[in-house]
């Protein structure tokens, strides 16, 4: 299964997948390429760090279409079949959502539907929940809202600030988002 992941930022799940598909524990799997929207993503050296391609595709002032086409441009010319989100933080288009349907998984820091979009850490405080964690899921056209593959639960402390939280949060993503990826590279849900 080639895989291609999309980056904003430090690349830290994106790691956790390169390095799990490295190792096997993702099996029958490449990336195929990473790509950034931003050319100054820490994720982009840690890519090539591991020998895998990277591309910065910026928006630079096109429509969301114009900039998706690109990327699904990219993808394509290498056989992507899967896509990874990982801390990718633009919305994708509806164009393209349907060129990967169902081919698009994403990780996001709360137990969905709960928390969906920016800030969940603290919306969680906020919220006086007592548990938290992180939902992978596919993506559609609705935000967070994509059917869920699978979630790990974290604890929310009394002495909780939105980073503690999402530090430990962040430590159950990388294993949530390989065992998401791993159980899709051998079944026939992407293919």
């Amino acid at each position: 299964m080639k895989i291609g992941i999309l980056i904003s930022g430090r690349g830290s799940n994106m790691v956790a997948l390169v390095d799990a598909v490295k190792s096997g524990e993702i099996p029958s799997s490449e990336v195929a390429v990473v790509i950034s929207d931003k050319p100054n993503a820490a994720g982009l050296e840690k890519a090539r760090d591991r020998g895998v391609e990277t591309l910065v595709i910026e928006r630079r002032g096109r429509t969301r279409e114009e900039h998706d086409a690109e990327m699904i441009a990219e993808l394509t010319q290498r056989g992507v079949e899967l896509v990874c989100l990982a801390g990718y933080m633009r919305l994708l288009s509806r164009d393209f959502i349907h060129a990967f349907e169902n081919r698009i998984v994403n990780i996001h820091p709360s137990l969905l539907p709960s928390f969906p979009g920016l800030n969940v850490q603290q919306q969680a405080i906020d919220g006086g929940v007592k548990i938290s964690g992180c939902t992978v899921h596919f993506v559609n056209e609705d935000l967070d809202a994509g059917p869920i593959i699978l979630q790990r639960a974290v604890e929310v402390k009394d002495d909780d600030t939105a980073d503690t939280l999402a530090a430990r949060i962040l430590q159950q993503e990388h294993g949530a988002y390989v065992e998401a990826v791993r159980q899709l590279a051998t079944t026939s849900l992407v293919k």
